[in-house]
């Protein structure tokens, strides 16, 4: 029997959905961080539960062939993109296996054609966004923690995943653009040459707090989001004018007061600092307005080709009523917006409602309207029943009563489009009785993580 403390050897059979290597010892589910298919490993168990255990690599015995060295030094101390030790084409096979084990095992729905995954265009430099928080409590990487030179009372990066308030000093992260590292080193030098605190996150004190950094991969322009505890424009504007200056691919710069304790980028409001206060993307032949604070898909090109595949999913004609719950910032509303007689988007944030009808304005596109409110509520104010509906929702997937309205609408076409396979595959289960799941598109819009997208096309069963 496993104990927790044990250390021993075993081979990595497999990969589980969270990105954890798999295997089994005397028909005992062992999980591994940090671990390959074919890894013959030592680990030691960290965790016993009833019917599996968790354990962490202490040496690897053996490597598998589908490892490879990680190209960012921070790899396995960041939270970030924790398969860089796995290669590419792996990490889409295991993808596409994660999304067909859900549909058959949560969805219990079998021989549903799952599709081979569209790559990302680029491995690395692919978000678009990227925060960075300060902290006064840095995390010490192995070959600092014994130099008497290690500065530990500032970090301006990335979390270590168990610890909220100890921060990497990241002076590279490999998912931007390099300009955008370049920026995130001047201003850590200011920060740390400044006369205000960065924010203590145990003592909730201090000025600087997070950097909200924004790429345009259509026009390669730069938003600068500064977040302090408190207004000081006195402190800020200098580093505003500096950027500016340095950089003229920054089109924009912009200072949140965020003076809650709570860890998140988004301010109560928002200072001008140099510039204009957008930034300007494309979808395809769709140009979108994004604020500091707005939702867009942080993988522009990945994005395209999600949406392609939802617009071929759809088969719209041109004379089609579309729906689309939980349409956001408008993005997928105003690209099928030229194949369709019009499309009813419905949204809660009404900020986010507010972009979605600016950037309707912005791409002269008048056949899309949004709802704001509540799904549950908003689809009885649909009058006219629609031909398709696309179903965009967060992680945790569809409220059952949603569900339940959806049925009762019926459209002859249900397009889903989920970033979580098991919440995909629990709501296709449920629609299950009523729609045939004709066919998945993975789509990978975050290379060196386990997250997948996918696009599920459901045909209502009676027109199939």
């Amino acid at each position: 029997m496993l104990k927790k403390g044990q250390i021993l050897d075993i081979e990595i059979s497999d990969i589980a959905f969270g990105g954890k290597g798999f295997a089994r010892i005397d028909g005992f589910a062992v999980f591994a961080d940090q671990t390959v298919p074919m890894d013959h490993v030592t680990v030691r168990i960290v965790k016993k539960k009833k019917n599996y255990a968790e354990a962490v690599p202490v040496k690897i015995i053996s490597p598998s062939p589908f490892r490879k060295t990680p190209a960012c030094i921070y790899h396995g101390y960041c939270g970030g993109c924790k398969w860089q030790f796995l290669t590419y084409e792996k990490q889409l096979f295991y993808k596409r296996r994660h999304v067909t084990d859900s549909i058959e095992h949560i969805g219990l729905i079998k021989d549903v054609p799952v599709h081979p995954v569209l790559p990302s265009a680029s491995e690395f430099h692919y978000r678009n966004k990227m925060e960075f928080s300060c902290s006064d409590s840095r995390w010490l990487l192995p070959d600092e923690m014994d130099s008497p030179d290690a500065e530990k009372g500032f970090a301006l990066g990335l979390h270590v995943p168990g610890t909220f308030y100890k921060v990497l000093d990241t002076e590279k992260c490999l998912l931007q653009p390099e300009v955008g590292n370049q920026i995130l080193n001047d201003v850590r030098t200011f920060i740390k040459n400044s006369d205000a605190p960065v924010y203590g996150l145990r003592s909730h004190t201090g000025f600087w707090r997070f950097l909200m950094l924004r790429h345009s991969a259509a026009y390669n322009q730069w938003m600068v989001n500064i977040i302090t505890a408190k207004e000081d424009r006195d402190t800020v504007q200098p580093l505003a004018d500096l950027l500016r200056e340095k950089y003229p691919e920054i089109v924009s710069v912009v200072n949140n007061i965020a003076s809650g304790k709570a860890g998140i980028a988004v301010g109560e409001y928002e200072i001008l600092l140099a510039g204009i206060s957008n930034l300007k993307d494309k979808i395809g032949t769709f140009e979108f307005e994004i604020s500091a604070n707005s939702f867009f898909q942080t993988n522009t090109r990945g994005a395209q080709s999600l949406y392609e595949t939802v617009k071929k999913f759809a088969r719209l004609t041109g004379s089609e009523i579309v729906a689309d719950l939980y349409s956001g910032t408008g993005t997928i509303p105003i690209f099928l917006s030229d194949s369709a007689k019009e499309v009813i988007g419905m949204e809660i944030v009404g900020s986010a409602v507010a972009d979605a009808e600016r950037n309707c304005r912005l791409n002269r596109v008048s056949n899309c309207r949004f709802i704001l409110g509540d799904i549950r509520e908003c689809l009885s104010q649909i009058s006219i029943r629609p031909d398709v509906m696309i179903i965009d929702p967060p992680r945790v997937g569809m409220h059952k009563d949603v569900v339940k309205q959806v049925l009762e609408i019926s459209p002859q076409r249900i397009v889903y489009v989920s970033c979580n396979p098991a919440t995909l595959a629990r709501d296709l289960g449920m629609m299950k009785d009523h729609y045939q799941v004709a066919e998945i598109q993975p789509a990978d819009l975050f290379p060196h993580t386990f997250h997948i997208e996918s696009a599920a096309r459901l045909e209502k069963k009676n027109s199939v």
